[in-house]
């Protein structure tokens, strides 16, 4: 036993040129290293020369929509200074980051082009409304995504929604936005503008200036609303017979009916002007008016 650690310490501590198997094994690792370090060295050398210098920023659109709202002098002030290296040591997260900082970039994919360019493909927003106060107001994508985009910026005659409700609640004002729009297709009518309460009661105005309140969806049956949606359809006729063009609001919160309210009525209804006999005693009730581009930067 003590001889073969002997053995054993005495072939560690010898001289390597004693061993010619390892002075062939460390010298082919020596040759192996020394071909790497020349390789990188010369791919430095290469990465740094001026070739390589990013001269081009081509952006483009990721749909087949021209780019309406990304402009050559917000990308150069916002963007090219976080443009740093050249085509092989700049940071394509940081430039991706750059763009989706503008506010009318959702989202942006950066890639290289040889020798010394970067594409940009931008999804630029699409704005659906206006969200919030006068004072305090972004849009409001398709997605349901507030943004800071400028309303100035859009075409005065580009048609968009009024949306507000509490912080957090853009995608559900959306849901509800969208279901609504489905409803009301047999009036020829569009939303006009939404508002979700902080209770999360809601109530949407209509294209032909009618208001339509709303409760708390989770405070009802499955499909309740649908059917007090198709009941006001189903008797709207006999409203507008008895009213014409002066209905501007109408009261969906009751369980077995809904009240209308009429501009110029008395403040203290008397018994429902209408009447439907169906198995749950359907009502109209009045109420009161009173309560009421490929871009290219070289």
């Amino acid at each position: 036993m003590m001889q073969r650690i002997s053995e054993a310490i005495g072939f560690v501590i010898a001289p390597v040129w004693n061993h010619a198997q390892r002075m062939q094994e460390i010298t082919r690792w020596l040759m192996r290293f020394f071909i790497l370090a020349v390789v990188l060295s010369i791919f430095i050398w290469l990465s740094h020369q001026p070739v390589f210098t990013l001269k081009h920023l081509q952006i483009e659109s990721a749909g087949h929509q021209d780019l309406k709202h990304v402009h050559l002098p917000a990308v150069r002030s916002q963007v090219l200074d976080k443009v740093q290296g050249n085509f092989f040591s700049v940071r394509l997260q940081d430039v991706k980051d750059a763009f989706e900082a503008l506010p009318w970039v959702r989202h942006a994919s950066v890639r290289r082009a040889w020798p010394n360019g970067l594409i940009v493909s931008i999804e630029e927003q699409k704005p659906l409304g206006v969200w919030g106060k006068a004072d305090q107001q972004k849009l409001l994508n398709v997605h349901g995504e507030v943004f800071d985009g400028s309303v100035a910026e859009l075409d005065e005659n580009s048609p968009l929604i009024e949306f507000s409700g509490p912080d957090g609640s853009s995608k559900e004002v959306l849901r509800l936005y969208q279901k609504a729009s489905t409803w009301f297709k047999p009036w020829d009518a569009e939303v006009k503008s939404l508002t979700l309460s902080d209770r999360y009661a809601w109530h949407i105005k209509l294209s032909n200036g009618v208001r339509i309140e709303f409760g708390r969806e989770e405070e009802q049956a499955k499909g309740a609303l649908d059917q007090r949606v198709a009941q006001l359809l189903q008797y709207w006729p006999q409203v507008q017979q008895k009213w014409p063009n002066r209905v501007d609001a109408v009261d969906l919160r009751y369980p077995n009916g809904f009240a209308v309210h009429i501009v110029g009525a008395p403040a203290k209804p008397s018994t429902p002007a209408i009447k439907v006999e169906i198995p749950k005693a359907y009502q109209i009730a009045i109420l009161s008016h009173d309560e009421q581009r490929i871009e290219e930067w070289k």
